[in-house]
């Protein structure tokens, strides 16, 4: 019995002795001078925008055809849930550190801005071109097959939704050497004045789009200006944190602004499509938040394994990006063709049953994502499906277990 139990436990044994021994390498591979909360940041404006979609987003099925619908419409009281996981803000603010360190690493050694921007051009568009062939054929198939055309539309317009603003990411990482010294409150004045013609004077509404780069353009440069050392001291991120949640407040109860910090649809306003004057204040505020966090996640993370689990998610965080829509998407159609209309899925999203079924769907779209990360993880990670887990200063690739 005794050896029974050896030889039963030793798969289990030898599973931890290898996650141990994965998270020391990563550990290991780790330069010192690497600011871990950045990435922690930019894993946690991940999760954010995927759960945010997972939850306010719902195909509805009805007579023969799927429609998008989001509970914001049929609950406004969920509002805040918007507020938690909007988090493009933090995207953009890591983003502009990041991209403002890179150019100025890569000036230091003599490289060039058109090899330094193809560099960053390839590792970002590699995984897009994979996720727009593939739907490129699926749009292909659903229409000769006779699927309604508002029905390709819906599920393509989800899958699009995260490739615009990837477009935007790349403009601004692009002009990363014209802007990475521009004071963020520039563009926010260019915000203001937009919307103070488009909706205070009854301007053209097409202005608006003039806040599509403006409006991301502040997180952008405040992590610019994270990146040249400014930002570090608290207060900053104080002022930012309570000036942004003051000015949203005062823009949403006096300002006719939408609470919803994310398109409903019918709405008459979006403060997303294009970024609103609230929109941007709401970002400062999160900018303000995710600079107050940086030193308990700098000591949070100096523990190996809970840096192991950050540093794994974004070597996927492209292609979780990419693809969580499509999870979600595949999920509710299997169970359509197989089932009909499920609760949580196909139906419309006007209650509190509908929110508690959706939650319990979670974990189904969150491992069809983990089956469409591993077959597409590889046009992130490079052709042979190795990446280092830290790019700069790593003495040795580490290949990441699969179905991580």
């Amino acid at each position: 019995m005794g050896d029974l139990v050896r030889r039963g436990g030793a798969p289990a044994a030898v599973r931890r002795a290898g996650a141990r021994d994965l998270v020391r390498r990563i550990d290991a591979a780790t330069p010192r001078d690497r600011d871990r909360a950045v990435d922690a940041l930019r894993a946690f404006a991940i999760l954010g925008v995927v759960c945010g979609h997972w939850l306010v987003t719902a195909l509805v099925a009805d007579s023969g055809t799927v429609r998008g619908a989001s509970p914001l419409q049929h609950m406004p009281g969920l509002a805040p849930v918007s507020w938690v996981f909007q988090t493009l803000a933090v995207f953009f603010l890591v983003g502009g550190r990041v991209g403002a360190k890179g150019y100025a690493s890569a000036r230091a050694r003599g490289e060039s801005y058109g090899s330094w921007l193809g560099a960053r051009m390839v590792r970002m568009f590699r995984p897009v071109a994979a996720v727009t062939v593939v739907w490129a054929v699926a749009a292909g198939v659903m229409a000769a097959a006779g699927v309604d055309g508002g029905t390709v539309g819906a599920l393509g317009k989800l899958v699009w939704s995260p490739l615009s603003f990837l477009l935007v990411f790349a403009a601004l990482t692009a002009a990363t050497p014209l802007v990475a010294r521009l004071h963020p409150l520039w563009p926010l004045t260019v915000v203001l004045y937009v919307d103070l013609i488009r909706l205070g004077f009854d301007g053209p509404a097409a202005l608006g789009w003039i806040n599509v780069a403006a409006g991301w353009l502040v997180p952008y440069c405040l992590g610019a200006a994270w990146a040249r050392g400014g930002l570090n001291d608290r207060r900053t991120g104080r002022v930012l944190l309570l000036g942004g949640a003051v000015a949203t407040a005062g823009l949403v109860l006096f300002a006719g602004y939408p609470a919803s910090m994310v398109g409903v649809p019918g709405g008459a306003l979006s403060n997303l499509d294009p970024p609103t004057l609230a929109a941007v204040t709401f970002g400062l505020a999160q900018c303000g938040a995710a600079l107050l966090l940086v030193g308990p996640l700098r000591r949070i993370l100096a523990r190996p394994a809970v840096w192991a689990a950050v540093a794994l998610l974004n070597l996927s965080a492209m292609t979780v990006f990419l693809w969580h829509q499509t999870a979600m998407i595949v999920v509710t159609s299997t169970a359509l063709f197989l089932t009909g209309p499920l609760p949580g899925l196909h139906t419309v999203p006007d209650g509190p049953g509908w929110v508690l079924a959706r939650l319990a769907w979670l974990p189904v779209f969150a491992l069809v994502l983990l089956v469409l990360r591993s077959a597409f993880g590889a046009y992130e990670q490079g052709r042979d499906g190795r990446t280092r887990v830290v790019r700069s200063g790593s003495p040795a690739p580490v290949r990441e277990p699969r179905g991580v």
